[in-house]
């Protein structure tokens, strides 16, 4: 900003500079017979003039958009970073949505930042000093811009008025759009599956009119506001050239005032036209950094993850030895405490299974325990085996995280092949290739079912795109449940394992859980189906109440 308004200084000293050089030369060819060459200080300093402007202009362009590149990059790492640190909770929409936003949604601020802004500074600092400039040169034209130049503001304003919210609807419209079309590519071999490809494209088509719309509709605005101010600056300019001219006949204005005036009366009024124009193409961004303050400066309340320092913290001890304390927990969510009160203890080396209804807490209750957001009362506390314990939010995440592995409703797998994937996953002094690893590799794909239903189905060494794209949600479960068994982490935490498969499935995922347990690792479960319920060791039900208002 800063160096904007600087080199809007200079224009408007080169501006003025190029009105008294052509109103010399005019004035000395024209009343006088003098031709350049006899004086040839008025062409000097009109050319040097021209290349000082025309190298502001360029510099204001250059660093203007090095600067709007620096801004948006910054804004948009705030805004993913901030919506991490909300956890699942205090997030205000969905990851497609964030990311429309983070992406197409703030790259629209770029007109802002690289016409609106240097525009503003121009018609504060051109506009005034041409103004005055003319005033020096003939007063009664300075009079006649002043008449018309409010015009431009007032129209800028009224147009603004009409199109309010119509940038934020369109946003919105193309947040939703990603949302809905990014959800429909990733279900579409789910769809195919099921027979119900068809007919999802009509709620995309739905969406994109509207986008279209709301653009269109955008577009016919802006249009019409440059119409508006090109016709006032016009008529503000012919104004003053039909003032003059008729001054001239009756040999009541010299020559040289006349033609300065005239060649700087369009500089008065460009700047604010230019306002308005870049205004309404930079409304889009605007739009889309109020969405980006609404996640900057959401409230700090229940559900975020908690952002202190790891490297001073102390290690988290053996979860093989360590039990898991919930004490009084609950989360507070829109309109009620999900879990609410949950007071439990999660042995190790058994199966624990979480029961309740959707929507009381489960999922909740496992991110709680790994860390991913911070109760609204109480704490998850790790007690030792010697009797001592320590509260989660103490301790180094990483450390903890190290021992888990975590399975949520939708795994996350791939990007890569099978084999690559799965080699990433072998335990430490185990080297991919080997006897062993093939081994260790086989064992844990029969045990999911995973080698008649995915690897030789699919083969080993079938790509998998982003989130397991390729393979279907079961079978995405069955890669991240062998992933799981093969890095046999001492905490196993299955959410809903079983809620993609059918009966026979369902009996595999009983037997691995018993084959965890054997193998001395911890498993928590939440569960619906009785089957899961039966083979574990504790069963922990989950219930959500109201909050209470005082």
């Amino acid at each position: 900003m800063i160096r904007t308004v600087v080199l809007g200084l200079v224009e408007a000293v080169c501006a003025i500079t190029t009105a008294w050089c052509v109103a010399s030369l005019g004035a000395d060819l024209l009343a006088h017979r003098t031709w350049p060459h006899d004086n040839p200080l008025p062409l000097i300093v009109l050319a040097i003039a021209l290349v000082i402007r025309a190298s502001a202009v360029w510099y204001t362009q250059a660093t203007g958009h090095r600067a709007a590149t620096e801004t948006i990059g910054e804004l948009r790492r705030a805004v993913v970073e901030t919506n991490a640190r909300l956890g699942p909770r205090g997030r205000t929409g969905e990851a497609a949505s964030t990311a429309a936003l983070a992406t197409a949604g703030l790259e629209n601020l770029r007109p802002y930042l690289t016409g609106y802004v240097p525009q503003l500074a121009l018609s504060a600092t051109v506009t005034p000093l041409a103004l005055t400039a003319i005033a020096v040169w003939d007063l009664t034209s300075a009079i006649v811009a002043c008449i018309a130049l409010p015009l431009i503001p007032i129209f800028m304003i009224l147009i603004g008025k009409m199109t309010e919210g119509s940038s934020a609807r369109s946003l919105a419209t193309m947040r939703t759009l990603w949302a809905e079309t990014l959800d429909l590519v990733e279900g579409l071999p789910t769809l195919r599956a099921l027979g119900r490809a068809q007919g999802s494209e009509r709620i995309v088509a739905d969406l994109g009119a509207r986008h279209k719309k709301s653009a269109m509709t955008t577009l016919a605005w802006a249009f019409l506001s440059s119409f508006a101010l090109e016709l006032i600056a016009t008529l503000g300019v012919a104004l003053i050239a039909v003032s003059i001219g008729l001054r001239l006949v009756g040999g009541a204005m010299e020559l040289f005032p006349a033609i300065a005036v005239l060649v700087l009366a369009a500089e008065v009024y460009l700047p604010l036209r230019l306002v308005g124009q870049q205004f309404h193409a930079s409304t889009d961004g605007l739009a889309a950094v109020d969405a980006a303050f609404e996640i900057l400066n959401a409230p700090a309340a229940a559900g975020k993850v908690d952002t202190g320092d790891n490297a001073t913290r102390p290690a988290a001890p053996s979860l093989s030895r360590t039990s898991i304390v919930l004490r009084d927990l609950s989360v507070a969510g829109r309109d009620r405490l999900a879990p609410a009160h949950l007071t439990a203890v999660i042995t190790p080396g058994q199966i624990t299974a979480l029961r309740g209804a959707s929507g009381e807490g489960k999922s909740t209750t496992i991110a709680a325990i790994l860390g991913l957001l911070t109760p609204t009362t109480s704490s998850v506390l790790l007690r030792t085996e010697e009797g001592n314990s320590i509260a989660l939010s103490e301790i180094d995440r990483e450390s903890l995280w190290a021992q888990i592995a975590w399975l949520p409703q939708r795994p996350v797998v791939g990007p890569g092949t099978l084999r690559e994937i799965f080699h990433e996953s072998l335990p430490a002094g185990i080297a991919p290739g080997t006897e062993e690893a093939r081994a260790l590799i086989a064992r844990a794909s029969r045990a999911t079912g995973l080698d008649t239903h995915v690897a030789d189905v699919h083969g080993w060494d079938v790509e998998l795109g982003r989130g397991g794209t390729g393979l279907s949600v079961g079978q995405r479960q069955r890669v991240a449940l062998t992933t799981a068994l093969l890095e046999a982490k001492p905490l196993v935490i299955l959410d809903e394992p079983t809620s993609h498969l059918d009966g026979a499935s369902e009996a595999m995922i009983v037997r691995l859980l018993e084959t965890l347990r054997e193998q001395g690792s911890s498993v928590l479960v939440t569960a619906h189906r009785q089957a899961l319920l039966d083979v574990a060791d504790q069963v922990i039900d989950v219930y959500a109440a109201e909050v209470s208002v005082p």
